[in-house]
């Protein structure tokens, strides 16, 4: 069995000696992987070897948080914002995240806080992200492929066809013969979409950071203050932790319970629609879920959990009572009503540090995290004008 760590808690780098650029010519040096364990004072030396070869002019971005928010986010910032330096900073890296447990299915959470037309943008960004993906020489190593299936319901659902059906592939409406399958049931959908396998992408997401002249450290983080004056704006993709570094209540953990199965007799995928109960065959193994445990933080697996997934799953999928080598895992899902994408200003003590705030996905991160983290990246481009906008002397 494996345990995870509470949430998505971030690193700790302590308040550093401010430190300045050199005047150099030569571009930015190859991207490193950094674990540190020194304290404050030392924290300014180890800058001054962080940054040595940056450019006087560049923006110094700290992203807090190493899941597929963080992550993407690193990624489209390097993309869109130029001359900009990302470091990524998380106490967990993959293969230790609370992404690393996600099943990775491209089928849309919906956030009541957000405007429908705003989820199926960020929906369809990220759909046609991971498809290039999946469509290119890329694929194997990025964990993304296409995978058909099944949407089933016990009752008719009042929308019948969902925002996000002309975002997947082929959806229509469910056959009578396709419905036999599932004597329980009396509605159904069948589509094709897309699986992002978090163990894949993650290490795939990281390499491009890197070969892009980022970097990544692994630091705890208890107050965002922590990162000024090191860095001039900061990325909270923290998730959970934003508990703590943005003092958002509105934020909870839903734990969720799933168990990786050797089964590959399973193609399809099959869920119910609410989403509870779900058979999502992968590139390494089939997963099956699910719990949804509002405000629980327990890491552990629970046998008693174990036991109804695998009898629910196995009301859908009989041939699943010959899966073997079953693994347990749990996370916990950083749900808020609405993601949290903005800016703040913080200050404290006449200093000021914008930060850009982007968590709250939930259930839903996967299939929206390459729209939100482009979204992201705008609000960091617009911090980073700011910064460059020279303020105009007062005429009196």
């Amino acid at each position: 069995m494996e345990r995870k760590t509470r949430g998505n808690v971030l690193n700790q780098v302590t308040n550093g000696k401010q430190f300045r650029f050199p005047s150099v010519s030569q571009g930015t040096r190859p991207a490193r992987h950094c674990k540190t364990s020194f304290g404050a004072r030392d924290f300014g030396g180890f800058q001054d070897c962080f940054f040595r070869d940056r450019p006087m002019d560049t923006a110094r971005i700290a992203v807090v948080g190493a899941g597929v928010v963080g992550l993407s986010t690193a990624v489209c910032i390097s993309k869109l914002v130029p001359q900009c330096s990302v470091t990524i900073i998380s106490d967990k890296f993959t293969p230790d995240t609370t992404s690393d447990v996600a099943a990775g299915m491209l089928i849309p959470h919906t956030y009541p806080d957000t405007p429908i037309h705003t989820q199926k943008q960020w929906f369809r960004e990220t759909f046609n992200h991971l498809f290039a993906i999946a469509n290119s020489a890329e694929a194997g190593d990025a964990g993304v492929h296409l995978v058909s299936g099944w949407q089933i319901f016990q009752s008719t659902p009042t929308e019948e066809v969902p925002f996000w059906a002309d975002v997947v592939l082929g959806f229509r409406r469910m056959t009578e013969a396709e419905l036999k399958k599932f004597p329980q049931y009396v509605f159904g959908q069948a589509f094709t979409t897309l699986k992002c396998e978090c163990p894949a992408y993650l290490p795939w997401l990281e390499k491009r950071i890197k070969g892009s002249g980022g970097w990544t450290l692994t630091r705890r983080i208890d107050d965002l203050w922590e990162l000024h004056p090191s860095f001039d704006i900061v990325v909270n993709c923290s998730g959970l932790g934003s508990r703590q570094l943005a003092g958002d209540s509105k934020i909870f953990p839903v734990r969720g319970q799933v168990l990786q199965v050797q089964a590959p007799w399973v193609e399809h995928f099959i869920r119910d629609g609410s989403g509870l109960t779900y058979i999502y065959p992968g590139m390494s193994h089939v997963t099956l879920g699910g719990t949804r445990q509002k405000g629980d933080w327990n890491l552990s697996p629970d046998a008693e959990n174990s036991r109804e997934i695998l009898s629910r799953c196995c009301a859908l999928e009989p041939s699943l009572h010959g899966a073997c080598n079953i693994r347990e895992k749990v996370g916990l899902r950083p749900y808020r009503p609405g993601v949290r994408l903005q800016t703040e200003l913080l200050a404290r003590d006449g200093q000021r540090m914008p930060v850009v705030h982007h968590y709250g996905h939930g259930s839903g991160g996967i299939s929206v995290h390459w729209g939100t983290a482009l979204e992201a990246a705008r609000l960091v481009s617009e911090c980073v004008r700011a910064l460059r906008t020279p303020i105009p002397k007062s005429k009196l």
